[in-house]
């Protein structure tokens, strides 16, 4: 199974966490493989200057059966980016499409939110505006609400930051099972944080909203 990581200029490092559950996830389900993808391929500057390389383009990205769209304070450019839009509208239906924290937004500019239920980052340094709230009033169509993730069915969206994990551990145990999400928690020593965080912060599960 293909998990495809979208990046791009401006990503938060702490939204790869994505790919580090996907690495130890690998140990105990070889079948995993991570990709990353980017509007070009080639060096990717993630905020406050880390860099990392995308091997695919959104030209040449190969089919995945996940993809997860990061998130980040380049997701104000990528949101009116045609060609990145143009690539998640062309997603196959047969594709998992999720986002980690805001992340959402650019799912949102692209349609695939339309009419479904999401959340996105909530937390923010004064006077940034939370997301969630800009999510709300800019996208009506979209029934936003706060949790710690939200399963719509063939789009799963997480909430900010570190959520990340859980979020990528439930996709892990939608499409590899329960067995291999709960292995990977316990090897990244996460099993009392995700719990933890899931009754602080229930995720919510709609399938088909």
């Amino acid at each position: 199974m293909r998990f495809g990581i979208f990046i791009y200029d401006g990503v938060e490092p702490i939204d790869l966490a994505a790919f580090g559950v996907l690495s130890m996830a690998q140990r105990i389900e070889p079948q995993i493989e991570i990709v990353t993808i980017a509007p070009r391929s080639g060096l990717v500057a993630l905020s406050n200057g880390l860099r990392v390389f995308a091997e695919y383009g959104i030209d040449n990205a190969p089919a995945c059966d996940v993809v997860i769209v990061t998130g980040g304070p380049g997701w104000v450019q990528q949101a009116s980016a045609q060609g990145t839009c143009d690539y998640l509208r062309q997603l196959s239906a047969d594709t998992l499409i999720a986002s980690v924290c805001t992340g959402a937004m650019i799912l949102a500019a692209s349609g695939r939110l339309s009419g479904m239920l999401a959340t996105t980052k909530r937390a923010v340094v004064p006077p940034e505006r939370p997301p969630i709230d800009v999510l709300r009033e800019s996208y009506p169509d979209i029934r936003v609400a706060e949790a710690s993730l939200i399963d719509a069915g063939p789009v799963v969206t997480g909430g900010g930051v570190s959520l990340c994990i859980d979020t990528t551990l439930h996709i892990l145990a939608r499409v590899a099972g329960e067995d291999v999400a709960n292995e990977a928690a316990r090897i990244l020593e996460y099993t009392r944080a995700r719990r933890a965080n899931s009754v602080d912060f229930p995720p919510v599960v709609v399938r088909g909203a």
